[in-house]
């Protein structure tokens, strides 16, 4: 999809997107009340992911789609630059998992995590969307229809991996069947069955030019989120989640929050676009630090233990860190050469 179009909506949210993935890793409102913080941070704020995997769909699957499976340039394009990425993300924080004891036991453990689980816990979004573009790029060949169906069961069998476990988890066969699942893949969150439903809808938004009057999508995405906040809270209330990803609620609200971005005019500027996955990649590693520090002056009750203050420094730190990488990469002037003159 040609970047000269307006998507302002979608990169501005892809950098607020990074935001509420760091606060996933840093539960910032746990300090005021755990189910507060449980509703925004791990029900309104698991948009995160999904959306990145919509926008995958309708920047890299949805071209190769509409020129009948003939232009692969950018798919291809995608999967290697995204490998390489990972290969090397994960490279960056060989030191850290060493530190923190996180290396893999064996080999089977080992290609666990480089498949599914990620090489460190923020990494497990590379195999997924790897994966699910990859799967998706197969089976559309033989139908767009089948790849619909079957993304869509898929994410069905996920959830009960995920915020529904607790449905199956005494149910002999069905126990059985997902115990072994997770000697692959410690979760459902993955790239089978959480990534290429949300990939194919953006990819399918994409191709039909599926545009919903911006009142609709408003008060659809209103109460997708009223609902997503409800499921939460009572998987959560009933013990019913063996992890908190993925939620049926998702699908809509994710479709009417995709809708109503693609209403916004204009474009982002270019170091907003460029922001969001070194926020991604890097403030894992900006925690770390954090904790250090804190432990280092003696402050971990206050620095570390305050969740809201370690929210907003790992912010402020991911992002001052961003700024230098793109300082020094030049890319912050190109950008505003770029902005200025309408052509980024």
């Amino acid at each position: 999809m040609a970047r000269k179009k307006n998507f302002a909506g979608i990169d501005n949210f892809r950098f607020a997107a990074a935001f509420m993935v760091i606060a996933i890793h840093t539960a910032p409102f746990e300090m005021i009340n755990e189910t507060l913080d449980f509703l925004v941070t791990y029900c309104l704020f698991r948009v995160a992911v999904p959306f990145f995997f919509m926008t995958t769909g309708y920047f890299v699957l949805a071209p190769y789609l509409m020129s009948s499976f003939q232009k692969t340039y950018a798919v291809r394009r995608f999967l290697l630059k995204n490998t390489l990425l990972y290969l090397a993300v994960s490279l960056f924080y060989l030191p850290v998992m060493i530190y923190s004891n996180r290396l893999p036991g064996n080999l089977p453990a080992f290609f666990k995590d480089l498949f599914f689980d990620g090489t460190f816990y923020h990494l497990w979004y590379f195999p997924a969307v790897l994966t699910g573009c990859l799967l998706l790029v197969l089976i559309t060949r033989l139908s767009v229809t089948a790849a619909a169906l079957l993304s869509f069961a898929a994410y069905i069998v996920g959830l009960f991996g995920d915020s529904y476990y607790g449905v199956i988890k005494d149910v002999p066969v069905l126990s059985s069947l997902y115990d072994g699942l997770f000697q692959i893949s410690s979760h459902t969150r993955n790239g089978i069955f959480f990534a290429p439903v949300f990939i194919l809808l953006g990819a399918l938004t994409a191709v039909y030019r599926i545009r919903i009057p911006k009142k609709i999508c408003g008060w659809g995405l209103f109460t997708s989120l009223l609902l997503l906040l409800g499921e939460g809270y009572l998987t959560y209330r009933f013990d019913l989640q063996k992890h908190n990803s993925m939620y049926f609620f998702l699908l809509p609200a994710l479709f009417f929050l995709f809708q109503l971005l693609l209403t916004a005019e204009g474009q982002a500027a270019g170091w907003i676009r460029n922001s969001s996955m070194l926020l991604y990649l890097i403030h894992p590693a900006v925690i770390v630090l954090w904790r250090a520090l804190a432990k280092a002056v003696g402050q971990t009750e206050l620095l570390v233990n305050n969740t809201i203050i370690k929210y907003l420094a790992v912010c402020t730190l991911s992002l001052a860190a961003v700024y230098l990488i793109q300082f020094f990469k030049g890319e912050l002037t190109a950008c505003t050469k770029k902005d200025a003159h309408g052509l980024n």
